[in-house]
Parts: C-alpha cells; structure tokens; sequence
C-alpha cells in the first residue's frame, strides 16, 4: 500500500501545538494570500511594484498592528502574529515586509513611545490601512551601526528643523507618514513627518533584483520644519529604535519559514510530477535527501518560531533571543529557497515558479533588521560576555 504523502509542516504533527484562535488567523490570511496574492505576484515582481491600496485589504482584516492593544488594533497574541506573518510572506517577501513595516515598526513606534494624541490621531487609521507609514532609521553609510547617524534635529523657536538622508526605506514613497529617527542635542529622537511636509522627498529606488514586489526608497530630507508635538516624547536614545526592530525581527522568524515552506512544497509537488528515466524525480534518492533535510530545518525552525511566540506573549522574551530565531530561520530559509532550485531544474529560475523568487527575497530578509553577522555577534556576547562588534 503507497503512503499518503504528508506536508512538510505534518510530519511531526505540530498543529496542535497552536490554539484555534491561532489556527483560525492562519487560514485567514491564507486565504487573503490565495486571493489576493498569488494571482498577481508574478506579474507584481515582474514590474517592481506593491499596490498601496493592498493597505486596506489588509486593514479590513485586522493584519495591520495586529498584536497592538487599543486603537482600532486587533490586540492578537504574538504567535498569532507571527502565523500571519508566515502566511503573508509564503506569498511573498514583500507582503510581509509590507505589513512588518505598517505594524510593528511605525506603528509600535507611536504606540510605544507616542504621546495620547499622537496615538489617537494615527493609529487607528493606520490599522485600517488608511494611512501608510515608513520608518526611516538606516542611511546610506549607517545600517548596522545606527548610532552614527548624520540625519540632525534642531530646535528653532517652538519648531523643529531636520536634515538628513535615510536609505533602503520600505514603504517610503508611498507613505502618508514617516516616523524618522534623528540626532538631537538630547539623543537620539523619533519625529511623525507627514510626507507632504515640504522639504520632504522620497526616491524610489529601482533596479533592485530582490525584493522587487515591494517599495524602497531614499527619504531626504532638507529643512523639514515641524511642529514641537511632533516629537515623539517617550525616547531619547537608540533604545527607541531598537526596540521597534526587536518587534519586527520576530515577525521575520516566522516570516522567512513561509518562504521556505513554499518553496519546499512547489518542489515537493515538482517532484511526483517531473520524471526524468521514466520515473518521478522524487522517487530517487537523491532527490528524497534532499526534501527531508530541508523538511527537517522547517520543523526544527517552526518549533524554535514558536518557542519564541510563547515566549514573547509571556513577557519573557529577550532580544538576544530573537537573534537566535532570526539568524537561524532567515539563514535556512534562503538554504531550503536554493535547494530547491536545484530540484526544479531549468523551470526554477522563472516567475511561473515561486522559489527563486523567494531566494532572491531572502537574500534581502538575511540582510536587513540586523545582519547575520551582527546577530551572530549578539548572540557570541550573550554566550562569552565579551563585546566583538569593535
């Protein structure tokens, strides 16, 4: 008797691991994903783009800050976050970084360390997609090492003045909002600039060949003047920053296992159906190594994934962890996207198929929120106390 073939996520028999509240969010956006994004992906890719008015189908089903509190956000568990953020990016890369963006790090930025009317007056439009927000940290010769920033904030009367450059910004030219963090004679400050304000450009950047179904741009600043109340007034350190990127780490942990479980199931399927000598591909041993390898790092990175969430919804939850969840999940995600090409053969490297679409993808999630080598880094301090980042 043949056996009946199992996903790569069932083998071990893990959904019982999650609550039907958690089961229920993750077959949500999985259908908004088999909707609304996989039909037009390719074609998305393709041109360079990601709609903005996708803000608002995800705002109508609560993705949007959806483990905030208060505000017209969902107030969500974290692992229920981080299921959605596993089914946006199984779509897409650029779906999550949209969302990752919008959610946990300009909206976690207002929610955090904004005032109340700060809060009232932005977050529940974002949440419902109506206003998008960009966070404007990285420039273009500070990524890992933030705290040189050039971008400065001045006083002048009861108004602030900010130049500077920020880099690598998703979202930005089509953002209402940019939460853009500067130097101040005080530290490190975050201001709310609406994009309109004048002296405020946002570049979109082209020719990018990962990440293309999502918006980048250089934010330049020159002369932006704002109101005093547009300071966020709970930091005044890198810890600001920070913080909001600790959030939207975790939703990359579960995030590049929605790649990568993508990947593996096009290549699962490929191989019952591509035969090569008169037999499915998949019957060989060779091929079987390899699907069960790359089985094997998905299970392994779902449960550590999922440890994290438990972890973070108990409060306990440090960021020398999410280095861990991040360095790990981002690093095999990328190995699985390119094993699977192989298996693919020829028909891998085009848009019909999803997995060097993904891998190209991930060679920008490897990338940013923190390299593998800074979390790598992190986590050898938490392990010998001794600091090697100088």
């Amino acid at each position: 008797m043949t056996p009946v073939p199992v996903g790569p996520l069932e083998l071990l028999d893990i959904d019982h691991l999650l609550s039907d509240e958690e089961r229920a969010v993750q077959q949500s956006v999985r259908r908004l994903v088999d909707d609304t994004i996989r039909p037009n992906i390719a074609q998305w890719y393709e041109v360079g783009t990601f709609p903005a008015e996708m803000a608002l189908t995800f705002g109508k089903l609560g993705l949007l800050g959806m483990h905030l509190q208060g505000y017209g956000c969902a107030g969500m568990s974290a692992v229920a976050y981080g299921l959605a953020c596993m089914e946006l990016e199984a779509g897409d890369s650029g779906a999550r970084s949209f969302a990752s963006v919008q959610g946990s790090l300009a909206m976690v930025a207002i929610h955090r360390w904004g005032s109340e009317e700060q809060k009232q007056r932005w977050l529940p439009r974002m949440a419902e997609g109506e206003v998008i927000g960009c966070f404007g940290l990285t420039e273009p010769d500070f990524g890992s090492d933030p705290a040189g920033m050039r971008t400065r904030a001045r006083r002048d009367g009861q108004d602030w003045v900010l130049d500077g450059t920020k880099m690598w910004i998703t979202n930005g030219s089509i953002a209402d909002l940019a939460v853009v963090w500067a130097r101040t004679d005080s530290g490190i400050q975050g201001f709310l600039v609406p994009t309109d304000t004048p002296g405020f450009t946002a570049n979109k950047i082209t020719g990018k060949l990962s990440l293309r179904a999502s918006v980048t741009a250089e934010l330049v600043l020159e002369g932006v003047r704002l109101p005093a109340d547009a300071v966020l007034p709970g930091v005044q350190s890198l810890r600001g920053p920070l913080s909001c990127l600790d959030e939207a780490r975790f939703g990359i942990v579960f995030g590049a296992l929605g790649a990568a479980r993508d990947c593996l199931e096009v290549a699962l399927d490929y191989s019952r159906s591509r035969e090569v000598f008169n037999r499915p591909i998949g019957g060989y041993q060779l091929t079987q190594q390899k699907l069960a390898d790359m089985t094997l790092e998905l299970q392994k990175g779902f449960l550590l994934a999922l440890h994290l969430g438990r972890l973070k919804d108990a409060g306990r939850l440090e960021p020398r962890q999410v280095s861990l969840g991040k360095l790990n999940n981002a690093r095999e995600a990328i190995a699985i996207a390119r094993e699977c090409r192989t298996i693919l053969g020829a028909n891998g490297i085009t848009l019909d198929y999803s997995v060097l679409r993904h891998a190209n993808n991930l060679e920008s999630v490897l990338t940013y929120e923190g390299t593998s080598e800074m979390h790598t880094l992190v986590i050898g301090q938490a392990l010998t106390g001794l600091s090697a980042f100088t």
